[in-house]
């Protein structure tokens, strides 16, 4: 009945703040609610804390002793859902897929069922000695991706 309270007001808070959306949520045996969300445009500290109140200033504290923490998908969380890939696009990811192929390059596009990655390669030129870069570009499809990171440069 709790975890019921808590997910209703949760997405309360989510349709009132259409650019967050939920990556996980979880109540422990002992009440302990965590809670991870994303946004279209990233997740500012004022955003958890938006979800944070829309749910504690609900619960009366006296019939429930609960806990709450209220976090953003960190830069090296993998990417859960579709619509987190948009906000990297530019960026480098690293894709490893259900069939066992690995691809890492720049996130050129991302549409409804799959995202396009493109890489720049050394391989041998067809006539003579030596070798020449050469663009490669993949197309995964989401049911195909088992995880996806962006890849952090420093």
């Amino acid at each position: 009945m709790f975890k019921k309270i808590v997910e209703d007001l949760l997405q309360t808070a989510l349709k009132e703040r259409q650019d967050l959306f939920l990556i996980d949520f979880s109540v422990a045996a002992d009440n302990a609610v965590k809670i991870v969300i994303d946004g279209d445009n990233g997740v500012l500290v004022e955003d958890c804390m938006f979800v944070s109140r829309a749910i504690e200033h609900n619960i009366d504290r006296e019939e429930h002793d609960f806990s709450l923490e209220v976090l953003s998908s960190g830069a090296a969380s993998p990417l859960v859902l579709p619509r987190q890939y948009n906000k990297h696009i530019g960026r480098n990811l690293e894709i490893k897929t259900l069939d066992s192929q690995n691809f890492e390059g720049e996130l050129k596009e991302v549409n409804e069922n799959d995202v396009v990655l493109s890489w720049k390669a050394r391989e041998p030129k067809p006539v003579g000695k030596g070798k020449v870069t050469v663009t490669k570009t993949a197309i995964v499809t989401f049911e195909n991706i088992k995880e996806a990171k962006v890849k952090i440069k420093f």
